[in-house]
């Protein structure tokens, strides 16, 4: 990228509000967030906001990239990379520390730095380790940057499975049995490990999920049908990230329900209901985000039970402490119980996500919902609050 196709400073007397939209990253996720930011910059209004696409590579350079939606789509099944969309510029973007001067700066080997003006807000939507978990949010709030979603505490608690339902357990919201393997658990004595997992699949049957436990998108999980395959399982999880949890299966139907941010206070959409096949599957990646699993929007749910699970998605939101926006997965079992499976703090935004789809049923479409996360984020102050 050129410096004259670099985006220009805007005139501080006169200028939009900025957006940067944050997207790609480090983790497993970094095609499906790309995905989501062609999505989000797709759908940001123009005449309200000046928008810089900010790509970050999977080796962590942060980049400029072209602010053209269609070329991050799935295409032929496989998904877009941030490296492709920088047509072949070597030149880093700089995000200043300084809480006075929230600049970025575009810098070129043997070319002087170029200050690109002001960032006024960030839209990250990173998916996964070093985005999603706290992470980012922490350099934003060093940097004095308000940010679309969860802080830093809600951010890394929704990341982390364990965390998450230890906290929301302590809040006496439902959630499944689940068995956490840590990184010296299995390092050290494997074997104890998994006799222990043994244990539980006794105590709870057969399958078990064995998971990343700080991972997304179904990416790295098996479902496991005996103690045959926990070996193979668990280092399947570990390529993503060497805690795993594994989590006793809870049968039942599989409903979601998104809860935005709006200035009263946060509120549930209604709920959807994700059509898995039976023969049994799971809701995996190729189901969210290549084959299109079916959703029903809203799910077909009684009143009261569309009642009870908008309750319990905000106060999951409430428990965990999150700010803006998070999608609740649950399981809805044969005998009328909800339980939570988890929350997501950046849930995904493409065209087929189920949070976009919950909120247009609800009467919030796909631009309001970008535009009252951004406005949200404006208001917000960073720091303590």
């Amino acid at each position: 990228m050129s410096t004259e196709n670099l985006p220009q400073t805007p005139d501080p007397q006169a200028r939009k509000p900025r957006v940067a939209v944050v997207f790609g990253g480090r983790s497993s996720e970094h095609g499906i967030s790309t995905v989501t930011a062609g999505a989000v910059l797709r759908a940001i209004d123009r005449t309200k906001y000046d928008v810089i696409p900010v790509g970050i590579t999977v080796d962590g350079r942060w980049v400029l990239t072209a602010d053209e939606p269609d070329r991050m789509a799935i295409t032929d099944r496989r998904t877009p990379n941030v490296a492709e969309l920088t047509d072949g510029a070597s030149g880093a973007v700089v995000l200043s520390a300084d809480p006075g001067n929230r600049e970025l700066v575009y810098s070129e080997p043997g070319a002087v730095p170029k200050a690109l003006g002001e960032v006024d807000v960030v839209f990250p939507v990173l998916h996964g380790a070093y985005g999603e978990d706290g992470t980012l949010q922490g350099l934003l709030e060093l940097a004095g940057v308000p940010y679309v979603g969860s802080g830093v505490l809600a951010s890394a608690v929704g990341q982390d499975k364990e965390y998450m339902k230890r906290i929301l357990v302590s809040y006496g919201l439902p959630v499944g049995p689940y068995e956490v393997i840590r990184p010296r658990d299995w390092e050290r004595d494997p074997g104890a490990a998994r006799k222990r997992l043994l244990g539980f699949a006794d105590e709870h049957g057969w399958p078990l999920f064995v998971k990343p436990a700080r991972a997304g998108s179904s990416i790295g999980i098996t479902k496991v049908g005996s103690g045959d395959g926990l070996d193979a399982a668990i280092e399947a999880a570990r390529r993503h990230d060497p805690k795993i949890i594994v989590e006793a299966m809870v049968r039942g139907r599989e409903i979601e329900c998104g809860v935005l941010e709006f200035e009263d206070g946060p509120r549930a959409s209604v709920p959807a209901e994700i059509l898995v096949d039976q023969d049994g599957q799971f809701y995996d990646f190729d189901a969210k985000y290549i084959d299109s699993a079916d959703g029903v929007v809203p799910a077909r749910l009684t009143e009261e039970e569309t009642a009870e699970v908008r309750r319990l998605a905000v106060e999951a939101f409430e428990a965990t402490s999150c700010e803006g926006l998070v999608r609740a997965d649950f399981f809805l079992t044969a005998d009328g119980r909800f339980v939570i499976n988890e929350i997501n703090t950046m849930p995904g935004f493409t065209p087929i996500s189920m949070y976009p789809r919950m909120w247009q049923e609800t009467g919030v479409a796909y631009p309001e919902l970008v535009d009252r996360l951004i406005a949200a984020a404006l208001r917000r102050s960073t720091g303590l609050r």
